[in-house]
C-alpha cells in the first residue's frame, strides 16, 4: 500500500518517520523549503535520550500526478486549504484519507472537496513539537492514532489501515464511534489550551497559585458542557484523566501555548472560534472560553501584523 504523509511536521513528520522505520511504502508531501531542508539534514526525531535520523522520500505539489492508497493529513488548520488543493492529484478512486488535525471543521472541508466515501475520522495522540532547526522533538513517548467511519460503521477499509499501521510503534485504536473520540479530543484541547494561555503558563504553574485549580476545573467543565450539548458526553473515566492531567503540578502545557510564548500564530479559529461557534448554536454558555479565544485572536492580529516578540 503505497503511503502519502502531507506535511513532515511535529506530527505527521512523526509517524511517518516510525512507519518507515517499519517498511513500509511512505513519502512525504512537503513545501519546497521544507523538502530542501530534509534533504539537507534527514528527517531528525531527538527527545527522550534518543536521537534518529531517517532519509525520507520526499514530493512536492508540482510533481504529485498519481493517486496513493492512504493519506495521512498532517498540516496545521491555516494551512488546510492550501493542502487540499496541494493533494488533490493524490486523491482516486480507492484512496482512504486519514485526517490527523484536532478539532472537526476539517471533516467538512475535506467531505467538500473529494466527497464523504474516501475520509475517515482520525484522533492522533502524541506529544512532539519542532525545534528552531526543523527536528522533531518527542516530549512524550505516547504514539497513539484511533481511525474510524464516520458513521461509526463496521469497515474492511478501517481494518486493513489498521494492520497496515499496527506493528510500527504506534497504537492504533478503532473506537466505536470515531466522531465522539474526535469531540472527547476537542475538549480536551480547548481545556488545555484555555488554561495555559490565557495564563501564560503551564498547568503545574496556574494550579500553583490560589484559585488556579477552580479555574482549571471551570473551563473543562464548560467544555464539557458544549460536547454534552452536541450529544457528544465526555465518559466519566475520561473526564477523570483530564481533570487528572488539568489538576497536576507538573510542566505540562498545549502546543498551543508553546506557539503563543514563541511569537508564532495559533490555530486559534479552527479549534476555538469553531467550538464556540457550536456552543452558540446549542445556547450553551462559555464565558471563560470565550475569554480565552478572544485573547488568542488578539495574539493571532498580532502574528499577522508582525507586531509580536518572537523569543
Amino acid at each position: 500500500m503505497k503511503i502519502l504523509v502531507v506535511g513532515a511536521g511535529a506530527t505527521g513528520g512523526f509517524f511517518g518517520a516510525l512507519l518507515v522505520k517499519a517498511g513500509r511504502d511512505v513519502t512525504f508531501l512537503v513545501r519546497t523549503e521544507r523538502a530542501a531542508a530534509l534533504r539537507e539534514r534527514g528527517l531528525r526525531i531527538t527527545g527522550l535520550g534518543e536521537e534518529e535520523v531517517i532519509t525520507p522520500r520526499l514530493i512536492t505539489a508540482a510533481e504529485l500526478t498519481t493517486p496513493y492508497d492512504l493519506v495521512l493529513l498532517s498540516v496545521k488548520s491555516t494551512a488546510l486549504q492550501q493542502a487540499i488543493d496541494d493533494v488533490a492529484p493524490a486523491i482516486g478512486p480507492e484512496t482512504t484519507i486519514v485526517p490527523l488535525l484536532n478539532g472537526m471543521a476539517h471533516l467538512g472541508a475535506l467531505t467538500a472537496r473529494f466527497g464523504a466515501q474516501p475520509v475517515l475520522g482520525g484522533v492522533a495522540k502524541v506529544v512532539t513539537t519542532l525545534n528552531a532547526e526543523g527536528d522533531i522533538v518527542r516530549l512524550a513517548p505516547l504514539a497513539n492514532l484511533d481511525i474510524g467511519e464516520q458513521d461509526g460503521g463496521p469497515s474492511a477499509r478501517v481494518e486493513e489501515v489498521r494492520a497496515l499501521l499496527d506493528g510500527a510503534g504506534i497504537t492504533v485504536g478503532v473506537p466505536q464511534d470515531i466522531v465522539a473520540a474526535m469531540w472527547h479530543k476537542w475538549v480536551f484541547i480547548t481545556t488545555v489550551g484555555a488554561v495555559t494561555c490565557l495564563m501564560r503558563g503551564t498547568v503545574g504553574d496556574v494550579n500553583a497559585v490560589p484559585g488556579g485549580s477552580d479555574f482549571a476545573l471551570a473551563v473543562l467543565a464548560e467544555a464539557a458542557a458544549v460536547a454534552d450539548a452536541a450529544g457528544f458526553t465526555v465518559p466519566e473515566s475520561q473526564l477523570g484523566v483530564i481533570t487528572g492531567m488539568v489538576k497536576q503540578d507538573g510542566p505540562f502545557a498545549s502546543s498551543m501555548y508553546r506557539d503563543v510564548v514563541a511569537g508564532r500564530p495559533t490555530e486559534v479559529e479552527h479549534l476555538f472560534g469553531d467550538f464556540l461557534a457550536h456552543a452558540r448554536a446549542l445556547q450553551v454558555g462559555t464565558p471563560l472560553l470565550d475569554l480565552a479565544t478572544l485573547h488568542l485572536r488578539v495574539h493571532q492580529h498580532r502574528a499577522a501584523t508582525g507586531t509580536l516578540e518572537r523569543r
